[in-house]
This record gives C-alpha cells, sequence and structure tokens, in this order.
C-alpha cells in the first residue's frame, strides 16, 4: 500500500469497511520494542478513529518477529477473530539473519492468512538502521502501524 515518498499514516478513505462489529487480534514483536511499541499505538489509534470498538481489539505479544507466524495462526484459528495484524521490525545486521527472518515471516503470514481464509497482515519493518525504522514508526514517513490497520479495514470490505 506504501510507495517510496508516501507518508506510511495517509490513506484513501476509499473502501473503508464498517468495522463496528469486527474483531481484530494484534500480535506485537517485543524485539526492537521502541518501534513496534509505536506501531502498535499507530494501528491500535487507526481502528479506534476508524470505528472498532475497544473492547473488539485484542493484543498479544510474541518474543520477536519470528514468532509472529506462530502467534498470528493460534488468533487466526480463533473464530471470533475477522483481522491478524502482525507487527514487528528487523533491522539488517552484518549477518544474513535479516533474509532467513524476513522470508520466514513473510512467507508464513501469507501461508496463515490463506489457511484460514482471513486478513493477516504483514506490519513488518524491514530497515537497515534503526533510525530507518523510527522514521517509519511515527516519525518522517509517518506509521506503517497505522497503514497495517487500514490494510486489515480495506481487506474486511473486500
Amino acid at each position: 500500500m506504501a510507495t517510496t515518498l508516501k507518508n506510511l499514516s495517509e490513506y484513501s478513505d476509499k473502501n473503508i469497511a464498517d468495522v463496528a462489529g469486527k474483531r481484530f487480534a494484534i500480535v506485537v514483536a517485543e524485539w526492537n520494542a521502541q518501534v513496534t511499541e509505536a506501531l502498535f499505538e499507530g494501528a491500535h489509534r487507526t481502528l479506534l478513529k476508524e470505528g472498532a470498538q475497544a473492547e473488539n481489539i485484542i493484543r498479544k505479544n510474541v518474543p520477536g518477529s519470528f514468532e509472529l507466524t506462530l502467534g498470528a495462526q493460534w488468533v487466526a484459528e480463533r473464530a471470533d477473530i475477522d483481522a491478524v495484524i502482525c507487527l514487528g521490525c528487523v533491522i539488517q545486521g552484518e549477518t544474513r539473519h535479516f533474509d532467513f527472518i524476513c522470508n520466514a515471516v513473510a512467507h508464513g503470514l501469507t501461508d496463515v492468512g490463506l489457511k484460514f481464509n482471513k486478513p493477516v497482515i504483514f506490519g513488518v519493518l524491514t530497515p537497515n538502521t534503526l533510525e530507518q525504522a523510527l522514521d517509519r514508526a511515527g516519525g518522517r514517513h509517518g506509521n506503517k502501524g497505522d497503514e497495517a490497520a487500514v490494510t486489515a479495514i480495506k481487506m474486511l470490505g473486500f
């Protein structure tokens, strides 16, 4: 949904579904908490702004981004959850660990969405530096958490 020169917090009101009765799970990685907490705040705030009820938003924490896949599966299998938003941050390091984690999480979350036939949103930052992550977690590029929440809402209106 985002482009290189677009603020992640800006979105079109087109295709915004009525989510007053929808239930959301937000799965948040604890690793890089400074970033993921900001992502959560953005996603939560946007869901509320667009009409979701606070009692219909549940939060589940997992240790790191790699664990988002299983966390997403555990909440997606619940019949009372309409969409799952996964928030994490994997910062490029000196080894290929970054590549393995990012690929596994992307493929895993796709599989969970297909398996349970519901939106499972990839709200995982994959920056080169902490500064780039902070720029996308409420900084100068907006908040990827906002974007992830809007994506979930739009998918529910598909």
